[in-house]
């Protein structure tokens, strides 16, 4: 199992996926994404983005951490997504990895999200952030998200070197493998079928 950049030629892909989990799809882009695979199958298994949000204002607040990533720029992950019969075995959190990896080689020293969920994030070192310590643009964003999506919806954020893989996830990740549900076989009871009577030919009615 890896994650790789996303390619151009898995746009429908993505799409489907992210609209068939509910997710944000608004400027889609798909070479803000990344996609996990399995190295058996060839199988995509999960797929993340970064969003870039761009304040016009010059004279912008800080962000939380009280540090300037890029002048203007913030990035949030988003659009987090694992595939039916791969979840709960770190596809998500190697997502997220990536992702943050990928907004460090980008230039920002923090990047951010939106959640609901804030436990999965806090196991990596994500730390919470109060509504009013966000930048403008992203809690005009965020206020979007708790208003859209869920009123639990809680604003997290993280320094890009601070990115910390829990070992049991790891461990999963290398040895993840499709769980596939076992479709159950079916006895003659199923049709109403008495076999220790039934005959099994044609009643003629001779």
């Amino acid at each position: 199992m890896y994650v790789r950049d996303a390619k151009n030629r898995e746009e429908v892909w993505l799409l489907d996926h992210i609209e068939a989990m509910g997710l944000d799809e608004r400027a889609f882009r798909s070479r803000d994404y990344v996609v996990a695979i399995d190295e058996e199958s060839n199988a995509k298994t999960g797929f993340g983005r970064i969003r870039v949000h761009t304040d016009e204002e010059e004279d912008r607040p800080r962000s939380a951490s009280g540090r300037r990533s890029r002048v203007g720029d913030y990035c949030e992950i988003t659009s987090i997504g694992v595939l039916d019969g791969w979840r709960g075995q770190g596809v998500g959190a190697h997502v997220v990895e990536r992702l943050v990896s990928t907004a460090e080689d980008r230039g920002f020293e923090e990047v951010y999200v939106f959640t609901d969920q804030p436990n999965y994030f806090t196991q990596f070192g994500f730390r919470a952030v109060e509504a009013d310590s966000l930048p403008a643009v992203l809690r005009e964003h965020f206020e979007e998200k708790r208003e859209a999506a869920d009123e639990q919806v809680v604003a997290l954020t993280i320094d890009t070197d601070r990115f910390r893989m829990p070992e049991v996830l790891r461990e999963r990740f290398k040895v993840a493998a499709e769980e596939r549900e076992e479709v159950p076989r079916e006895e003659a009871e199923d049709f109403g079928i008495d076999p220790e009577t039934a005959t099994y030919k044609y009643d003629t009615g001779r």
